[in-house]
C-alpha cells in the first residue's frame, strides 16, 4: 500500500468492513448509510473494487455461503486493511484539525487586524 490518500470508494469499503464482515449487498447498504446516501455504489463498481482490494491484501474472503440457492461471499477486513484505514483516519484527522484551526484563526481579533492592515 502506498502513502497516498485512499480513494473514496476504498475508504468507504474499508470503513464498512471495519466492524464486521459483510456480503456484497450488505456492503452496498452500509456504504449508503456511511455516506448518508451521498454515495450509491453500483454492483459492477463494488465487485471490481473488492477484487482489487483482495489483490492488494486489504480485505479477505471470510467465508462463502449459499443463500436461496445462490453463492455469496462474505468479505472481512484484513490486518493490512485495518492498518491502511487507521493511517487514513489519522491523516484525515490532521487535515480536519488544520482546517478548523485556520477557520477559527480567521475570526480572531489578530486575524482581523492583520487583514485591516493589508
Amino acid at each position: 500500500m502506498s502513502d497516498r490518500p485512499l480513494q473514496e470508494p476504498t475508504l468507504l469499503l474499508l470503513t464498512a468492513l471495519a466492524d464486521e464482515p459483510r456480503h456484497g449487498y450488505g456492503l452496498i447498504q452500509e456504504i449508503d448509510a456511511i455516506s448518508r446516501g451521498r454515495v450509491r455504489m453500483r454492483t459492477g463498481t463494488l465487485y471490481g473494487a473488492l477484487d482489487r482490494l483482495l489483490g492488494q491484501g486489504l480485505i479477505r474472503v471470510e467465508r462463502e455461503e449459499v443463500v436461496d440457492g445462490r453463492a455469496r461471499k462474505v468479505y472481512a477486513l484484513a490486518e493490512a486493511g485495518r492498518t491502511a484505514l487507521a493511517a487514513e483516519a489519522e491523516r484525515l484527522r490532521a487535515v480536519v484539525a488544520e482546517a478548523e484551526r485556520r477557520l477559527a484563526a480567521r475570526h480572531t481579533p489578530a486575524a482581523r487586524t492583520k487583514g485591516a492592515l493589508a
